[in-house]
């Protein structure tokens, strides 16, 4: 299952939960298809004004920061460049879609790879 999870300074967040998410799940069903829509899991973490900081200094104007957990095989396939280079830009242009075009150049991705045998689901490692 692709994971995602959203941190956004909870003033830029308020009243763009449902769009973000619809946003961001659109956004990896362009890199993965169709069939992956029901399994995209996003959450979203508002984050409180006052505790985001850049550079020793409260930033609540932060852009988003992103970070997709996904399976390492994914990556490692012929095209994984192609496909890590889809889902930065494809999230990127999700945030700025719902949040505006001033959010776009500050909008960090993390894409997470987990190797087989890490990860679980009810109680059992997933393979």
């Amino acid at each position: 299952m692709p994971h995602l999870t959203a941190r956004v300074p909870e003033t830029q967040l308020a009243g763009h939960e449902g769009a973000l998410i619809t946003a961001l799940t659109s956004a990896v069903v362009e890199v993965y298809g169709e069939w992956a829509r029901d399994l995209v899991v996003v959450q979203l973490d508002g984050v409180p004004a006052g505790r985001w900081g850049v550079g020793g200094r409260v930033a609540d104007d932060a852009a988003p920061a992103i970070t997709f957990g996904l399976r390492e095989a994914a990556l490692a396939r012929p095209d994984g460049q192609e496909i890590a280079a889809r889902l930065v830009a494809g999230l990127t242009d999700a945030v700025a879609s719902v949040l505006g075009e001033r959010a776009r150049g500050g909008t960090s991705v993390e894409l997470v790879a987990t190797p087989p045998g890490r990860t679980g689901l009810g109680g059992t490692i997933s393979a």
